[in-house]
């Protein structure tokens, strides 16, 4: 069991945070892991919950994966074009 799951668990129970060994964790680290837990428990809207993150984190990592698939069938779509010299005028309405 981790640090961050030993101090939920002391807190759920009734505890204090003056239980907690200092040497354990910063104060700042203690304070971010619980807002950290009242964001997943949508006790806080304040920030992404840790689903939200990992979602977010996929989205971005798809939306790279697309937009490279369209930049290589952008020159694919080019380099044939020329090959058989069917190369579409430059349209004025870009």
């Amino acid at each position: 069991m981790n640090s961050e799951t030993e101090l939920s668990n002391l807190l759920e129970t009734g505890g204090s945070l003056r239980n907690w060994p200092r040497s354990q964790s910063t104060e700042q680290t203690i304070r971010n892991w619980i807002r950290k837990a009242d964001r997943d428990d949508g006790k806080s809207a304040e920030g992404l919950s840790t689903d939200e993150r990992e979602e977010l984190r996929k989205l971005r990592k798809k939306l790279r994966q697309v937009k490279q698939e369209r930049d290589i069938l952008a020159k694919a779509t080019a380099w044939f074009a020329r090959e058989t010299e069917d190369v579409p005028p430059e349209s004025s309405d870009s």
